[in-house]
């Protein structure tokens, strides 16, 4: 089975295509852009399934959506995000998106809902059924600190050496700012930190 990944934040990119390859998926291409992705379609052929993040370079909302419909020979086309509100997502279905993936998705079920969408159904996340309360725990500046780094791919031992702490100070912030922010790990974080506009 063919994925295409397209999202420009390279840890959420890298974790995604990480979590497809481990699960089995023979064929996982990655693109950090809209433009990225249209043009590994056009050397490559259509994919299986594309995910598409919502807030990345060349999108324009639902354009990108429906240009990338196009290019993949109306084969499934999702989006991924991490806050859109759920106006969006409906909008995003009705264009003929096979679904619409949140980020904070755990690996299984997001392995789960790429080979759903493969085979032509449409998925839709239960959360959006439940609540569009999105408000951002507050951080306090340490910790913002300390997630600036997660966010930057650096290692708690960079983080500490850079923030002039103790690398056992830094895992107990990363703790606590995962904590806050219900991640279940460090790219979790960074996840929930970027589709949140936090850092």
């Amino acid at each position: 089975m063919r994925v295409l990944v397209a999202d420009d934040h390279d840890l959420v990119r890298d974790a995604l295509v990480e979590y497809l390859q481990s699960s089995g998926f023979d064929d996982v291409r990655a693109a950090a852009s809209l433009t990225d992705a249209m043009r590994v379609v056009e050397d490559s052929g259509s994919f299986d399934l594309v995910l598409l993040d919502y807030n990345m370079p060349g999108m324009d909302g639902l354009q990108g959506l429906h240009r990338m419909i196009e290019a993949n020979e109306k084969r499934p086309v999702a989006l991924l995000s991490g806050i859109a509100p759920r106006k969006v997502m409906n909008e995003a279905i009705e264009a003929g998106a096979a679904g619409f993936v949140p980020k904070t998705l755990s690996a299984k079920s997001l392995v789960s809902a790429a080979r759903f969408m493969a085979e032509g159904e449409t998925f839709i996340p239960l959360e959006y059924h439940q609540t569009e309360n999105h408000n951002a725990p507050e951080l306090s500046e340490r910790e913002k600190e300390v997630l600036r780094g997660i966010c930057n791919g650096q290692s708690n031992k960079e983080i500490a050496r850079d923030l002039e702490l103790q690398e056992v100070t830094v895992k107990l912030h990363v703790k606590t700012l995962s904590r806050k922010l219900n991640a279940r790990n460090r790219t979790h974080a960074a996840m929930i930190a970027r589709d949140r506009n936090m850092i």
